[in-house]
């Protein structure tokens, strides 16, 4: 990782969360969703994971699915060292990846959605806890 200043490592630090990928996820979806590519498209893997589904109705998406499952864990930690060496070089170089999304909550009394720092309710007014 590149020398960086306290500011950016701060930057850094704020928007790495959200490029991250969990390796237990990944391997959950190998299993489970294998057969339709999902595991490939958790990262980022778009076109294999339309080959995936374009050959699911044969059954060796499944198969192959159950075999990448081992293998996932391993992938899934290059694929977060790799989106964490792009955030940091744009860090360094000063361009800006756009603003992480915000903390959503459902209100306890009607269920509406809103940000996590709201302290009333848009829809009914209740104090959010």
């Amino acid at each position: 990782m590149p020398q960086m200043t306290p500011e950016q490592q701060a930057t850094f630090n704020a928007y790495y969360p959200s490029t991250q990928r969990d390796e237990l996820l990944g391997v959950l979806l190998a299993v489970l969703l294998g057969s339709f590519g999902a595991h490939h498209f958790y990262l980022r893997r778009n076109g294999l994971g339309v080959l995936y589904l374009v050959f699911f109705w044969t059954g060796i998406p499944a198969i192959l699915g159950i075999i990448e499952a081992f293998f996932m864990p391993d992938r899934v930690r290059r694929f977060n060292a790799e989106q964490g060496a792009m955030l940091a070089q744009s860090v360094v170089q000063g361009i800006m990846p756009p603003p992480p999304a915000p903390a959503m909550v459902a209100c306890p009394a009607c269920g509406t959605v809103q940000t996590a720092q709201a302290r009333y309710c848009v829809h009914c007014g209740q104090t959010m806890a």
